[in-house]
């Protein structure tokens, strides 16, 4: 009888916890719903400037209204950890050629994640620094593997870090703790990854928008990185400036809403609701506009090309854009 009794309170707390496990409201959170959530999710800092995990922020008064701003971002939400942005994309051989700036092999990526004490079965919540478009792509690059790799239970921290503090949230200055987390990839979603003969048919046909996440200046072929061996852009390609892609507010980037992607998008030409391909200079950028296009406006016949111009160059791909004299 005792056995039973034991064996149906288990049975009754495991279901209490699956009902009570929280659930992500959507791929964007608030800074309101990860406080009120915290202990329930796994947060996942990503950034490229690792030293700013352990540096407190810089906030100055504005003599005016004698309010604190931030000026600079530092330090994290506590119990989250760190992975290192530059440790999330590889070099990778194809063809015999060795390949850089490409998401890591399935293996590799989970080896990646667990090395952060990330588990199976946990929300989890990307966050940026947030401060630039550059750097919340940092986080957008991180949670388009983790898609590509079949982790659907993860969202991004809107604001970042960047708005946490400015919402006066309490944060942490400690080192990351190093854990060895479980978490394994569900599948290998090779639809969302375009390669170089899937954008040449896109130029060609246009039965796929290609979508340009550069800078101005790099898409007419004003200038380049040094990584990209021509200027210009793809042919055919619509060009998306990554600063269109979030608003600005008391220092941090916060996405619009729907309507306004769709009104900023068409007003590029761009369609969407149709087929897209989206790139810039090595995949980086390029993964802010597949998440606004996927993940916000809903449209997952999405793809983000790996490599991108590094990669289309690299092949002696043609690019076009202005005459220079």
């Amino acid at each position: 009888m005792k056995k039973m009794q034991l064996g149906l309170a288990i049975a009754i707390a495991s279901f209490m916890g699956i009902v009570q496990a929280v659930t992500l409201p959507g791929p964007v959170v608030s800074a309101e719903w990860l406080a009120a959530n915290q202990s329930e999710v796994q947060i996942l800092e990503v950034r490229g400037d690792v030293a700013s995990y352990t540096r407190a922020p810089e906030f100055e008064v504005d003599k005016k209204t004698g309010k604190k701003f931030l000026v600079e971002v530092g330090g994290h939400i506590q119990d989250s950890t760190l992975l290192d942005f530059k440790k999330v994309r590889a070099d990778r051989m194809i063809d015999g050629k060795k390949i850089k700036y490409l998401i890591p092999e399935k293996a590799d990526f989970e080896k990646i994640i667990q090395s952060v004490g990330i588990n199976s079965d946990k929300p989890i919540v990307l966050v940026p620094i947030g401060l630039d478009i550059s750097d919340v792509d940092e986080a957008l690059r991180a949670y388009w593997q983790f898609k590509v790799y079949g982790e659907d239970n993860i969202a991004v921290l809107d604001g970042g870090m960047a708005g946490w503090l400015s919402e006066g949230r309490d944060y942490s200055v400690a080192p990351s703790v190093k854990l060895n987390g479980t978490w394994l990839g569900k599948a290998e979603r090779k639809e969302l990854i375009a390669n170089s003969e899937q954008v040449a048919l896109a130029s060609k046909t246009g039965k796929s928008t290609l979508i340009d996440a550069r800078q101005p200046v790099q898409y007419f072929g004003l200038s380049k990185r040094d990584y990209v061996s021509a200027y210009g852009h793809i042919a055919g390609a619509k060009e998306l400036a990554p600063e269109l892609l979030a608003k600005p507010v008391k220092g941090a980037l916060y996405f619009w809403d729907k309507n306004t992607y769709n009104s900023l998008f068409a007003a590029n030409g761009i369609n969407p609701k149709t087929p897209a391909i989206s790139y810039c200079n090595s995949g980086h950028l390029a993964a802010g506009g597949w998440f606004v296009m996927s993940e916000l406006i809903g449209n997952k016949s999405t793809k983000l090309y790996d490599g991108s111009l590094y990669l289309w160059t690299l092949e002696g791909r043609p690019l076009v854009g202005v005459s220079l004299n």
